[in-house]
C-alpha cells in the first residue's frame, strides 16, 4: 500500500493493470519478432495475472495515481454542488411564486375595495348634487320632455331608469293624468292625489312637487326607486 497518500487500493489496483497490460502488449510484438512460439494472448494472460498481485504501483507513479483520484473526487464534487445549486434555484422560484400570487392577491382587494369606495362616493355626490322642487321656476303647462329633464336633476342617476319605469307604467309622465274610476292622480298615481301636499301645496299642477314626492314615497317604503321597481314588476302596483 502506499504511505502517506491514502490512495484506494481499487485505483491503484486499475493503474497496475493498465500498466501491465501495455507492458504486455510491447513484450508480445517482441516475441513474435524473434520467433517466440509463446502466443500474444498467453502474453496477455500471464500479464494480467501479474497485474492482480500488484499491491503497490513503483514511487515514480504515485504522483499520477494521485492526480487521477483527485480528479475523480473534483468531479464528484462538482456535480454536487451543480445538484444543490439547481435544488436551492427551484426553492427560490417555488418562493417567489408564491410571494407574487399573494401580492396579486391583494392588489386585486385593494382595487375592489377602491371601486367601491368610489362607487359610493359618486353615489353620495349625486345624491347631494340632486335639486329640490322649489329650484325649478313654476310655469302654465309642462311637456314631457321637460319634465324628465327635472326627474333627472332631482333622482340620483343610479336610480333614475328604475323611477322612470314606474312613472311610464303609472301615467306615461302625465302630471295630471287621472284614473276616472280610483281617483288616483299624477306621475305617480297617488290615491288620494291630496297626499302629495305634503311635498307642496301646488301638487296638482307642477310636476317637480310631484316628483319629490313621488321619490321620498319609493325611498321610504323601499328604500330606492329601484327597490320600488322590483316590487312593481313582481306584483304590478307599489
Amino acid at each position: 500500500m502506499l504511505e502517506g497518500n491514502r490512495v484506494s487500493r481499487i485505483s491503484v489496483r486499475g493503474f497496475a493493470v493498465a500498466s501491465a497490460t501495455a507492458v504486455t502488449t510491447v513484450g508480445a510484438v517482441v516475441g513474435v519478432a524473434s520467433g517466440s512460439t509463446q502466443t500474444p494472448a498467453d502474453n496477455l494472460e500471464a500479464t494480467a495475472d501479474d497485474a492482480t498481485l500488484l499491491a503497490d504501483i513503483p514511487a515514480g507513479q504515485q504522483a499520477q495515481v494521485q492526480t487521477a483520484s483527485l480528479s475523480q473526487q473534483a468531479d464528484a464534487q462538482a456535480i454536487a454542488a451543480d445538484s444543490a445549486a439547481k435544488k436551492s434555484a427551484e426553492e427560490a422560484a417555488r418562493k417567489q411564486a408564491a410571494e407574487d400570487a399573494v401580492s396579486k392577491q391583494k392588489a386585486a382587494e385593494k382595487a375592489e375595495k377602491e371601486a367601491k369606495e368610489r362607487k359610493e362616493a359618486e353615489k353620495v355626490a349625486s345624491r347631494s348634487a340632486s335639486r329640490d322642487s322649489s329650484d325649478f321656476p313654476t310655469q302654465g303647462s309642462y311637456s314631457i320632455g321637460e319634465i324628465q329633464a327635472m326627474a333627472r336633476q332631482m333622482v340620483p342617476a343610479d336610480q333614475f331608469q328604475c323611477f322612470s319605469n314606474i312613472v311610464d307604467h303609472e301615467s306615461s309622465w302625465n302630471y295630471r293624468a287621472t284614473n276616472a274610476s280610483s281617483g288616483a292622480y299624477g306621475l305617480f298615481q297617488a290615491l288620494p292625489g291630496s297626499k302629495m301636499s305634503s311635498a307642496g301645496s301646488d301638487w296638482q299642477t307642477n310636476p317637480a312637487t310631484q316628483i319629490k314626492w313621488g321619490l321620498g314615497y319609493m325611498d321610504g317604503r323601499y328604500g330606492s326607486p329601484c327597490g320600488a321597481w322590483n316590487f312593481w314588476q313582481a306584483n304590478h302596483w307599489y
